[in-house]
């Protein structure tokens, strides 16, 4: 069952087109990853899912409901979470309270109750804590313990990576989105997250959409890739058959002069 469509969608920056009509689904429960070169409209692509960007045409549609002019808070209240490719934390804040802050759409206390502590206000922020320390604790100790209080600067990049997939998580989301969730880490670093990856649907139920260049995490999680150029799709479907595509190997290295 589709989960998320898009369909016919096209959106311009100053003339140029960033997205050209484009159709793309993933399935309930799919890990599905969107390659393509620098400049492919890769992040474009998951603006307009999560209302950062808006589509001059075409509809996007969550469970057959249109996310189409929608705030960001309301896709998230929705159920996409979603990671960025520069990593946006609150650096000041400790690792909990990052997870924590993330369920505000979650929350059903107002004003009222954070003012005056009321009783509902206290049971619901112990649960946001509860929920916090559980996702935190899927990253094992790098998170968790002595670290939970301390503030989100003192990270290494990976674990400010993980962090900000932890924070993604904690939206609970139907679809996570995870924008070069490997980008800066080192091979072990990358090797330990690719099998996370894999345990955020195992474990988690999580429907997963990757933009990554790494193709040995590409290869290793998904289920489909799509690969984008020029913000149109070139190919999908198996890792092995886009890989071999000619279309894809041209859009990575170039026509040679003998094909001219």
């Amino acid at each position: 069952m589709s989960l998320l469509d898009i369909n016919n969608v096209t959106i311009t920056f100053g003339g140029l087109t960033a997205i050209d009509d484009l159709n793309f689904h993933v399935d309930e429960g799919e890990i599905v990853s969107v390659i393509g070169p620098n400049g492919a409209g890769k992040t474009t692509f998951f603006n307009l899912i999560t209302g950062l960007s808006t589509p001059d045409s075409g509809e996007i549609l969550l469970d057959g409901e249109s996310l189409i002019g929608l705030d960001p808070n309301e896709i998230t209240a929705r159920g996409v979470g979603r990671t960025f490719q520069n990593v946006r934390l609150f650096p000041q804040m400790t690792i909990l309270e990052n997870v924590m802050v993330a369920q505000h759409c979650r929350t059903n206390q107002k004003v009222l109750g954070p003012i005056f502590r009321t009783k509902a206000y206290k049971e619901e922020e112990a649960l946001i804590r509860k929920n916090a320390e559980e996702v935190l604790g899927f990253f094992g100790t790098r998170l968790t313990g002595y670290r939970l209080n301390q503030p989100a600067f003192v990270l290494s990049y990976a674990n400010r990576r993980r962090l900000e997939i932890a924070r993604a998580m904690a939206t609970q989301p139907r679809l996570l989105m995870l924008d070069e969730p490997v980008a800066g880490m080192n091979p072990m670093e990358t090797a330990e997250l690719t099998e996370l990856i894999g345990k955020l649907r195992s474990e988690w139920g999580f429907t997963i959409v990757i933009i990554e260049h790494d193709m040995r995490l590409v290869r290793d999680v998904s289920d489909r890739v799509v690969v984008l150029d020029h913000g149109e799709t070139i190919a999908q479907g198996s890792y092995e058959h886009v890989s071999t595509h000619p279309d894809v190997i041209e859009a990575y290295l170039g026509r040679s002069a003998g094909d001219k």
